[in-house]
């Protein structure tokens, strides 16, 4: 039988505001079921004041299918408010991920190869 982790999965936010209405939200942990409502409430609450939202991923460790979920209500939740919301810093996982669901085709993926984002 396989071991698994008897800690609850965990998962903070850092929130970083720069000028023009530009948020920077650092994921710590891992974004799956049971901490997915986390980055949801912290980023939701953002949306209708913000103009584009930035989730730093570097230090997200894993994301399961409703962590992804809750990337995509939130995309789909930022759109209709007229707010940007898109990602940096993917893992090799969620590169994989957002590949298998065709949803790199929906996200706006920033700072790759030391482009500045600000």
């Amino acid at each position: 039988m396989p071991e698994t982790n008897a800690a609850s999965p965990t998962l903070t936010t850092e929130t970083k505001h720069y000028r023009n209405d530009v948020v920077l939200v650092i994921c710590h942990g891992r974004l799956v079921a049971g901490s997915e409502g986390i980055l949801y409430t912290t980023v939701h609450q953002l949306i209708p004041t913000k103009k584009r939202i930035i989730l730093d991923l570097a230090d997200l460790q894993h994301t399961d299918s409703l962590g992804l979920g809750t990337l995509t209500r939130l995309y789909v939740s930022a759109k209709s408010a007229g707010c940007s919301l898109e990602l940096m810093h993917l893992s090799k996982q969620i590169r994989h991920l957002l590949g298998l669901t065709n949803l790199f085709e929906v996200f706006t993926v920033i700072a790759e190869s030391g482009v500045k984002f600000i």
